[in-house]
């Protein structure tokens, strides 16, 4: 949903618990969904996602006002929580499913997109890995899977704690 004061971004940042966790802490990130991006059959199951032949990757549907948190901020929080360079692999999560990836629906993001992804690797030696698309579907995750570490405080998350408190803090100079 794009409207004037909200704007849809998908963010695929390995196991999507902690990057759900991460965006949620943002002020001006008005709803979060974890769910499945861009694969090739209709309402995937975890279970199906994991065979690695779906061609899905575990997303972070992100809605934001852009009144409050600019899309530029929100990449830069979501490169601080993910290795851009490693392909198919975040923390100890391995397959194609976990995958980094930015899915837009609004193609007048898609410069900015780049800009952020050229500048990111001016940081880097390896080659930036980040896919970048058009999203071409998206199936929420099963209900276990939505808010998961906020139901589970203790379940694992390959981004590193201190980093919520960054997103928390992020850009609370702004409006209140």
């Amino acid at each position: 949903m794009t409207t004037e004061n909200q704007h849809d971004i998908y963010l695929a940042g390995g196991c999507f618990w902690g990057t759900e966790h991460f965006l949620k802490q943002v002020r001006g990130v008005t709803y979060t969904q974890v769910g499945y991006a861009n694969g090739n059959i209709e309402n995937p199951t975890y279970q199906q996602v994991c065979t690695d032949k779906t061609g899905f990757a575990e997303t972070v549907k992100v809605n934001y006002n852009p009144q409050q948190v600019d899309l530029s901020l929100l990449l830069d929080l979501y490169f601080k929580t993910i290795d851009p360079t490693s392909l198919n692999r975040q923390g100890g999560d391995q397959g194609s499913q976990y995958r980094t990836g930015i899915y837009y629906t609004d193609v007048s993001d898609l410069p900015l997109i780049q800009a952020a992804l050229a500048a990111l690797a001016k940081n880097y030696q390896e080659p930036i890995v980040v896919e970048v698309k058009p999203l071409k579907n998206f199936y929420p995750a099963e209900e276990y899977h939505q808010d998961y570490l906020d139901k589970n405080p203790a379940g694992y998350c390959h981004i590193h704690p201190e980093l919520f408190e960054l997103a928390r803090k992020a850009n609370i100079s702004g409006n209140a």
